[in-house]
């Protein structure tokens, strides 16, 4: 809880003092950025590996601190406005990592700052190309990890979809992308299922899908 109050003093010391454009520091945002991700993904809060008793205290006590420095990270990416294309692709990894752990309001909240990518990339390029060369490389090697369900692959395909069909230069590439991120997802994901699987037909089968 110290950590947190600690970094969220940091959060508004940043916006206060080094956002603008003469005192900008892009070192000091991604180490905040990257400080504060590490802090959301560390064991310690994984609420869902304790036991019901222990998480029951835990929430009752301090609440579930993922959710309030998600909230606190999605928040200063906004805040970041015209400066948010010099953290793209540097980010994509970072962000895709606290979206993937398994916390739904988590989740809801924070998805969307992908499609925040998108639209900033695209505005300045034409494409979001940079963005999904980077979000698709750092997928495959989380969910080799352990990260990531079915739950994750539903949330990213209905938020991104709904997010891409708001804005008309969007709705195709947005779409395409969509679709191209939840079939690897998803052959990720029964790929990850089979590793050890005896059934060797089966588990190769899922291997040439995933190819």
């Amino acid at each position: 809880r110290e950590f947190l109050r600690a970094i969220n003093q940091f959060a508004k010391t940043l916006t206060e003092m080094f956002l603008s454009n003469s005192n900008f520091e892009l070192q000091l945002w991604n180490n905040y950025f990257h400080l504060a991700v590490a802090f959301l993904t560390q064991d310690s809060l994984q609420l869902e590996n304790f036991s019901p008793a222990k998480r029951s205290s835990i929430l009752a006590k301090y609440g579930d601190m993922r959710a309030m420095i998600g909230a606190s990270i999605r928040d200063m990416w906004y805040n970041l406005g015209q400066r948010k294309i010099e953290f793209i692709p540097g980010m994509v990894g970072p962000i895709l990592e606290m979206t993937l752990v398994p916390e739904l309001e988590l989740r809801r909240s924070t998805i969307p700052i992908f499609f925040d990518m998108m639209l900033c990339e695209h505005r300045l390029t034409g494409s979001f190309s940079r963005f999904e060369d980077e979000i698709l490389r750092r997928l495959d090697s989380e969910v080799e990890g352990g990260r990531g369900d079915e739950q994750y692959m539903q949330l990213f395909k209905s938020i991104l979809l709904s997010c891409c069909q708001s804005h008309p230069e969007l709705a195709k590439p947005g779409e395409d992308f969509v679709k191209l991120v939840s079939e690897l997802l998803e052959r990720l994901l029964d790929y990850r299922a089979v590793m050890n699987d005896e059934n060797k037909t089966y588990s190769m089968s899922c291997t040439v899908n995933l190819l």
